[in-house]
């Protein structure tokens, strides 16, 4: 391709909607363009690295049996009723009406068509199992669209579903996707980590998102540099035991604290550590048939994670309670504690509180807190468990030794659904005894688009993007120094040529350019080779080969750059 025909419009400054490093560098370099909030074109440089992926990923998955095929992105309002999903999914789900006023949605997720396609298809054990996959559009109505490909409402997803007949065979399906994603971005130049995660609206009892790491991430990622152990920060545990009383018991005592309401405040009231404290939340919890108020306690120098809270509950949702619901109650926020809840709400306390001993907590009354609350002496609480999140310096709940935390971008999660699906859509097969059993189902699923995005988050430095090799749109530009110089554009030509023949993927700048215009717009675009044709080729027959990543510069014959280049080539994409 040559850079005059290629459509490509590179922006010198960033667009003020750009957030994060992919974005900016992604509508600099012409890869993606807005249509709506969350929905973008993608031009040709940066549809270019989305097939590579695309077709990364579909090799991986036919090398494990997957089959490809493409499932409708309108579905029909009645499966999603029948799985019990269509009320429960949210605001998300992009719904809409056809002419005969009946009910569809675009698809954010195929569960239920896939599983009800298979219902009708599959009918014997002798068929499974069957690895079914797709690359496809998906539609989410996000509620804050951002960051460009990273949260879109409209994104290309992958998602493959597996049908067994019994648990070892979805255990055995579920490691071949493992292996399978760990391969697809071990291919696309990625430093990941597979981690366990919450199965959050999908479902199932067990998942593991992939997390490319970088400072950008939205998630926090736990892991121990010791052992294999990793989990977002939503799904982590950590080693506890108790640590037995460390201090002789004392007498309640009511204290003034007039308008003193928050533990920072508190902490330089009373001169105590926030760790000494008793934190109270109140969360409006949400089910199926109801609703109510329910208190979480924790320590004062922690935060509640609300995911495990939510799983304890097995509610639909959660969220802080606003100040109305609490005042319901005769609380005064900012001096709320757990003395004298029990009976009124449902209170639930996280494991380390109730080891805590002469600890400070709200006495329920405006201006006043209470010193010396001892958990087992002086308040009730309906469940006890682990709801904090985990920090850095935790005990690793494998091998004990210190947990780290970094930031990672969510790319792909894989579920083991189970019979989930199966069940509700009333999808069986028969086994070898002639008996109906419902099919055992994982799904398994990566954004491409975030892939992409993820990638730049990780490979970038001042000058624009830095492509691992396996995903560039192109891997090599030649670049003529003086377009108006015959010899240079003939030499030029001749490498680009030369290249071609081979099936190197190379872009010649033949635009009548100054020299900075085209190698500022080769960095931004992340070509992981540039080949420059200068003056010194045409008094030395030497061109300078520049390597994007390292910034490593080599001198090379006119008559090797073609093998040399192709064998570099060659070894970084292996």
């Amino acid at each position: 391709m040559k850079m005059s025909q290629l459509m490509v419009s590179t922006l010198r400054e960033t667009p003020a909607e750009a957030e994060v490093v992919s974005h900016k560098l992604m509508l600099r370099a012409g890869m993606i363009r807005k249509v709506a909030a969350g929905v973008y074109s993608y031009l040709p440089l940066g549809y270019r690295t989305i097939k590579k992926i695309e077709n990364i990923i579909r090799q991986e998955m036919d090398s494990k049996g997957g089959q490809e095929l493409l499932l409708p992105a309108i579905q029909p309002a009645e499966l999603w009723k029948e799985s019990g999903r269509w009320q429960v999914y949210g605001d998300e789900m992009m719904r809409l009406q056809d002419r005969h006023k009946r009910e569809f949605c675009l698809g954010p997720t195929h569960e239920e068509v896939i599983t009800d396609l298979v219902k009708r298809d599959i009918k014997s054990y002798k068929q499974l199992p069957v690895l079914l996959y797709q690359i496809q559009t998906k539609y989410r109505d996000e509620i804050r669209p951002r960051f460009g490909l990273m949260r879109g409402r409209e994104f290309i997803m992958k998602d493959l579903y597996s049908f067994d007949r019994n648990q070892d065979g979805l255990d055995e399906s579920y490691e071949k996707m493992y292996d399978a994603y760990c391969r697809v971005f071990e291919r696309c130049g990625l430093e990941y980590r597979a981690v366990e995660a919450d199965s959050g609206a999908i479902g199932g009892n067990a998942s593991h998102e992939f997390m490319v790491i970088a400072e950008s991430g939205e998630a926090a990622v736990v892991y121990c540099s010791e052992c294999n152990y990793a989990a977002n920060q939503e799904r982590a545990e950590y080693f506890w035991e108790q640590r037995g009383k460390e201090e002789d018991s004392k007498p309640l005592e009511k204290i003034l604290t007039p308008n003193v309401k928050t533990i920072v405040q508190l902490e330089e009231f009373l001169n105590i550590p926030a760790e000494k404290f008793i934190k109270t939340l109140f969360y409006q919890v949400y089910y199926a048939d109801k609703e109510e108020l329910v208190a979480v306690l924790v320590r004062g120098d922690r935060d509640a994670n609300e995911i495990k809270v939510k799983n304890i509950l097995n509610c639909l949702d959660l969220e802080l309670a606003p100040e109305e619901k609490v005042a319901e109650l005769c609380l005064p926020l900012g001096f709320v504690g757990p003395l004298d809840l029990y009976g009124k709400i449902q209170i639930l306390a996280d494991q380390e509180v109730m080891e805590m001993v002469n600890a400070v907590a709200g006495s329920n009354e405006k201006d006043y807190h209470l010193l010396n609350v001892n958990p087992a002496r002086d308040f009730q609480v309906s469940k006890v468990a682990d709801l904090r999140l985990v920090i850095q310096g935790d005990m690793c709940p494998k091998c004990k030794s210190s947990l780290k935390v970094t930031r990672g971008i969510e790319v792909g999660h894989i579920f083991k659904l189970g019979t989930k699906y199966s069940e509700a859509l009333e999808a069986n097969f028969l086994d070898e005894n002639g008996k109906a059993k419902p099919f055992i189902m994982g799904c398994y699923g990566i954004g491409v688009g975030r892939t992409a995005a993820a990638a730049i988050e990780q490979n970038y430095d001042e000058n624009g993007i830095v492509w691992p090799m396996p995903i560039a749109p192109y891997h090599v530009i030649v670049i003529p120094v003086n377009a108006k110089d015959e010899q240079q554009k003939k030499i030029a030509e001749n490498i680009y040529e030369s290249l071609l023949a081979v099936n190197v993927e190379v872009v010649l700048d033949d635009r009548n350019e100054r020299p900075g215009v085209k190698f500022k717009d080769a960095d931004l675009i992340g070509f992981p080779l540039k080949i420059v044709v200068g003056p010194k080729t045409i008094e030395e027959n030497l061109v300078e080969l520049k390597i994007r990543r390292t910034g490593e510069e080599e001198r090379l014959e006119v008559k090797a750059v073609t093998a040399h280049v192709q064998a570099k080539i060659e070894k970084e994409i292996k």
